[in-house]
């Protein structure tokens, strides 16, 4: 089994890089590449609203093809606790706080990934049409090269600090933050929230969490601002 890399040093003030979707495809190609047939574990972090879904799938869906075993995507949002067990442990207010996902789930699953030692490996997957997360929705077969995994708190000490040493790189996503709030807010409307109730919860919760997420910006290997 690989052996998970260790930490590296946190920088003080991470350099911001504005890049295109291209580049960062090459960047992600040129890991697979350099790993000489090991699987490669690709980390997406932001804040809410950042893209990071979005530049996830555009990286499985260029690079899928043409990869000898493909691509995955696999989303730490799958890991959210169901509403009833945030609803019992009054945490339903703030969905999306670090204390709401199983963050040792999230990482036993990453070590599963890089062991690669299983026919297939299945992962859950959040539907934000049910607000719940669906279990063994994703499958990942042995033989996939390069697993995106994208999420708000890939960075993060505590339950989450394993999580950092599993995965290959990890790119923080930083948009204009206008530009974030946006798209958050315009994501809770279609998904069902009253437009008064989507900038309240993406100016509260979501901020919050924003905030939280934003101190581990040094951790990342690359900072980026994409302009595509």
């Amino acid at each position: 089994m690989p052996t998970p890399r260790s930490e590296r040093p946190q920088a003080s003030s991470p350099t911001t890089t504005t890049t295109s979707t291209a580049e960062l495809v090459a960047r992600a190609r040129g890991l697979v590449e350099a790993a000489d047939g090991r699987r490669v574990l690709l980390g997406l972090v932001g804040a809410p609203g950042a893209g990071k879904s979005t530049l996830a799938a555009q990286l499985v869906e260029a690079l899928g093809p043409e990869l000898d075993g493909g691509a995955a995507l696999v989303g730490m949002d799958g890991f959210h606790l169901a509403q009833t067990t945030l609803e019992r442990w009054g945490r339903a207010g703030r969905k999306g706080a670090p204390d709401t996902f199983d963050a040792g789930g999230y990482a036993a699953l990453l070590r599963r990934l890089r062991a690669r030692d299983e026919d297939v490996v299945h992962a859950p997957e959040f539907r934000r049409d049910l607000e719940e997360p669906l279990g063994s929705a994703v499958p990942v077969p042995r033989e996939v090269a390069l697993v995106v995994t994208e999420g708000n708190y890939l960075l993060l000490d505590g339950a989450w600090a394993p999580v950092r040493g599993l995965l290959d790189e990890v790119w923080f996503l930083a948009p204009d933050d206008q530009l974030r709030l946006t798209r958050l807010v315009a994501r809770h409307e279609a998904f069902g929230k009253a437009p008064r109730a989507a900038v309240e919860w993406s100016h509260g919760p979501d901020q919050a969490n924003a905030d939280v997420v934003a101190a581990t910006a040094a951790r990342a290997d690359l900072v980026v601002r994409l302009v595509d």
